[in-house]
C-alpha cells in the first residue's frame, strides 16, 4: 500500500484506498497547490504568452458575440450569447461604484427577439456612461442593441441588416398571431427610433425595402450609411470609443452628464 502512496506501483483491484491526505507521486506538486498556467497554456487558450492586465479598470467591457440566445438553446456548434449571463454582468456594473463607464462590443448575427429588447433596455436603464462598438455586424436584433447606448460607433466596413421580425416553427393561422407579430415589431421600431437619431418613416422604408435581401425583404446598411441615416452616432473603432466613454465619465464626474440626452 505504501508503494502504491509513493506512485511506484498501480493500486491492487479491489483495495478501496484510504481516507485523508496521500503523498502524491514522485515529482507531482501536492494536492493543494494551486495550478499556474504557463505561456504554452496561454498560447493554446489565447494565442498570446501573456493575458493582459487592465488592472483595476473604472471601464467595464461586454461583448454581444454570435447570436443572441434566448429561451431556447442553440446547437453546441452555434457561437452564441446567452442573454442571462449578460443581464447578471450589467446588474453588477451598475452596483459596483468602481465602475464608472461600460462599453459594448457588437458582432453580432442577431437572435431571439425578446432577449434581444431585454439587453437593449438594460443597457438603456443604466444609470453610468455607455458607448456601443459595431465591428463586423450588429444584424437585426442587434440594431435596438447598438442604439442603446448614450453614444454609439460602427466601424467602416461592418454592417447592420435591418428587415421585419420573423417566427419559425408553428405559428396558428389566426388575427391573433399576426396581431403579435405587429405588436413585438412596433416595439423594436419605437425602441430604436427612440434611441437613435433615425426616424421612424426612414426605419420602415428600410425595413420593409424588397430587392436588396435575395432571401427576405430589408436593407443591409454599411457603416457610413448608418451614420448618415442617423442609426450610429459615428463611424470608429475602439480607441474613438475608448475617448468618448472616458469623455462621458468626465462629464459625470463632473456633474454635467445627462442620462439620454447625448443621441
Amino acid at each position: 500500500m505504501q508503494e502504491w502512496l509513493n506512485g511506484k506501483m498501480d493500486m491492487p483491484p479491489g483495495i478501496i484506498p484510504p481516507a485523508g491526505p496521500q503523498t502524491p507521486p514522485p515529482g507531482m506538486p501536492p494536492m493543494d497547490m494551486p495550478i499556474v498556467k504557463g505561456p504554452v497554456d496561454n498560447i493554446e487558450a489565447l494565442g498570446t504568452p501573456t493575458v493582459p492586465d487592465t488592472g483595476a479598470s473604472n471601464i467595464y467591457c461586454i461583448s454581444v458575440i454570435g447570436q443572441v440566445e434566448g429561451h431556447v438553446v442553440l446547437p453546441p456548434q452555434n457561437k452564441t450569447t446567452k442573454y442571462e449571463h449578460v443581464i447578471p454582468q450589467l446588474v453588477g456594473a451598475e452596483q459596483d461604484k468602481k465602475i464608472e463607464g461600460v462599453l459594448i462590443i457588437l458582432n453580432t448575427v442577431g437572435g431571439d427577439v425578446e432577449a434581444g429588447l431585454a439587453l437593449a433596455e438594460m443597457i438603456a436603464s443604466l444609470s453610468k456612461p455607455t458607448v456601443t462598438l459595431v465591428l463586423g455586424g450588429g444584424h437585426s436584433i442587434g440594431v435596438p442593441i447598438a442604439t442603446a447606448s448614450d453614444y454609439s460607433f460602427i466601424a467602416e466596413t461592418a454592417t447592420m441588416t435591418i428587415h421585419p421580425i420573423r417566427l419559425t416553427g408553428l405559428v396558428i393561422g389566426v388575427p391573433q398571431s399576426f396581431e403579435y407579430l405587429e405588436r413585438m415589431q412596433e416595439r423594436v421600431v419605437r425602441f430604436v427610433t427612440t434611441h437613435s437619431g433615425i426616424t421612424e418613416h426612414r426605419f420602415r422604408e428600410l425595413m420593409l425595402r424588397t430587392g436588396e435581401l435575395a432571401r427576405d425583404i430589408g436593407t443591409t446598411v454599411v457603416g457610413r450609411d448608418a451614420v448618415e441615416y442617423g442609426l450610429i452616432n459615428e463611424i470608429g473603432g475602439i480607441g474613438p470609443a475608448l475617448r468618448k466613454l472616458n469623455g462621458l465619465i468626465g462629464q459625470a464626474r463632473e456633474g454635467s452628464y445627462n442620462k439620454g440626452v447625448i443621441q
